[in-house]
């Protein structure tokens, strides 16, 4: 098994990649590359969610941080609990899920934006390159500092 075979899987750089949701037995092709914090922006009742993600996370010695973020809902509260965690973990090598990796794209593009103070093409870069944003996501990627 290979990070690259995750749905959606998205490699950003050295400390950081996306993806949808991991199966069970992924997890620990994630471990053996190194990463050592996954955060998960999935709901609990997410169709393809996995019940004991937590305990297989940190049975392979990683963190799991969940911040579980409604599709249809963000808010500037998720997008700020986001924020911390990467803050937090900006030493560590990350990999940021949900779902489909439309969330955690959304997410890691606001982070790029607005903590790291990257250019938006640089930000754009960071989301997963085939989503298209429905509304909702258009106006949660349309925000700013200030509204943060």
């Amino acid at each position: 098994m290979h990070v690259e075979d995750i749905k959606h899987y998205h490699y950003i750089d050295e400390q950081l990649a996306s993806s949808g949701q991991p199966q069970a037995h992924e997890f620990e092709a994630i471990a053996s590359n190194g990463y050592q914090v996954i955060v998960n922006l999935a709901m609990h009742n997410s169709s393809n969610a996995v019940p004991d993600e937590e305990a297989i996370v940190t049975a392979l010695k990683m963190e799991y941080v969940h911040l579980p973020v409604p599709f249809d809902a963000p808010t500037t509260h998720h997008l700020r609990a986001f924020f911390e965690v990467m803050r937090n973990h900006k030493t560590n090598k990350v990999w940021v899920h949900c779902a489909l990796n439309y969330r955690a794209s959304a997410f890691l593009y606001q982070y790029y934006r607005m903590v790291l103070n990257q250019p938006n093409s640089k930000a754009r870069d960071v989301m997963l390159p085939s989503w298209e944003p429905n509304k909702v996501w258009q106006q949660f990627l349309a925000l700013n500092a200030d509204d943060v």
